[in-house]
């Protein structure tokens, strides 16, 4: 008897520090670094279940035995908390740590960066484009609603995310910069303000000259005098594009509520969508008596009090126009 509770002890024991050691081993395993040669991301798809993701870390050699993450990542309670995106994993990290990166949500963050002066059709264009953006856009949105800025998103957020988050930081711009516009200004409504500066955002890609511009624009508007903006020009001849030519003088005479050479006052909607600066120039603009500006041939502009003078700013730029 005595014997054969010996052997059972034997064996009792034998067990447990096979157990025991079974444990050692998966613990070991699942917390040493993995063969990861250098930091990469990884997308994981969205409804991957735990055993999708050790196969994908398998590939990836984050993880060498399938069973070994998914016993530690089951022991450690992690097994609901894993997400789906696209996630940075340091060079030679540890299964345990790779899981820990999943269930944070802590995804890589990307960016998307829309230029001002687009129209709505070109910027949804762009969005198209961008990798990693999922689904479709359900329309167009007018020109002048969406604010141009650089936007973060992560692997798997919508197309429709980014236009929403464009209009909803136009609306927020807007209401930011309106109560605080100088006073008598010539337009008496956001709509006339966001016009001016889609034209103003046309007309000049410098940033120091948006008020100057804005103030050439607004002199004029108070003496009724025609706004001869050229890209109103291009903006009346093809309003679903761009104009993928120079002007003419034909064009100049072309009949459109947006032809600023025709008709006086604003058009009747933006011809772009403008940028936080250029509606903050048109709220502000520049306190001169400029009436005229042309381009100086170095990306920037001329500006002139008289026609006279603007005529001799004409004149050497044609002249350095024609030198190229």
């Amino acid at each position: 008897m005595k014997r054969f509770l010996l052997l059972l002890g034997l064996l009792i024991i034998t067990a447990a520090l096979a157990v025991g050691g079974a444990a050692v081993y998966v613990y070991v395993q699942y917390t040493s670094p993995s063969k990861l040669a250098q930091g990469r991301d990884i997308i994981i798809p969205q409804g991957t279940g735990v055993r999708g993701i050790a196969e994908i870390f398998r590939r990836e050699n984050i993880i060498e035995e399938p069973l070994i993450f998914l016993a530690g990542v089951r022991v450690t309670g992690l097994d609901r908390s894993l997400r789906a995106g696209e996630y940075h994993f340091p060079e030679r990290v540890s299964p345990k740590q790779a899981v820990e990166i999943l269930a944070s949500g802590d995804t890589v963050k990307r960016f998307v960066t829309i230029p001002e002066g687009l129209r709505s059709g070109e910027i949804i264009d762009r969005i198209n484009l961008v990798d990693g953006l999922t689904g479709e856009i359900a329309d167009i949105p007018k020109d002048g609603t969406l604010l141009p800025e650089t936007y973060q998103f992560s692997y798997g957020d919508s197309k429709q995310s980014i236009v929403d988050r464009m209009r909803a930081a136009h609306d927020e711009m807007v209401e930011q910069l309106w109560p605080g516009r100088d006073a008598n200004l010539p337009f008496d409504t956001i709509d006339e303000a966001l016009v001016l500066a889609s034209i103003v955002e046309r007309e000049t890609g410098v940033a120091a000259e948006r008020a100057r511009v804005a103030g050439v624009f607004v002199n004029r508007l108070r003496i009724n005098m025609r706004l001869q903006s050229d890209p109103t020009v291009a903006y009346a001849i093809s309003p679903d594009k761009r104009l993928d030519r120079a002007l003419t003088r034909k064009d100049l005479r072309f009949e459109s509520p947006y032809n600023t050479y025709v008709t006086g006052g604003l058009p009747p909607s933006p011809i772009t969508n403008p940028g936080r600066e250029a509606f903050y120039a048109v709220l502000h603009p520049s306190a001169t008596k400029e009436l005229y500006f042309v381009a100086d041939g170095t990306g920037g502009h001329a500006f002139a009090h008289t026609l006279k003078e603007h005529n001799r700013n004409v004149a050497k730029w044609r002249r350095i126009r024609d030198g190229q």
